[in-house]
């Protein structure tokens, strides 16, 4: 996995409001989300064209931030 940071990220946002047991945080939470999936995706996309054997650690790394799946 390339970004674990990312994913924990996502876990915390995801946890928060059922710690909570908020309906109302549910909103800003998918939305947090959402854009840390976008970020991530600028990040590869950046680190790819900006980082010297970025495209290398994608081949021997295969998935960004759900292994098996994205």
């Amino acid at each position: 996995m390339r970004h674990p940071g990312n994913l924990g990220m996502i876990l915390g946002t995801i946890g928060l409001p059922l710690l909570f047991q908020s309906t109302w945080s549910l909103p800003p939470a998918g939305v947090s989300v959402l854009a840390l999936v976008v970020r991530t995706q600028l990040e590869d996309a950046f680190l790819t064209r900006e980082l010297v054997g970025y495209r290398d650690y994608r081949g021997r790394t295969r998935f960004r931030l759900i292994p098996g799946l994205w």
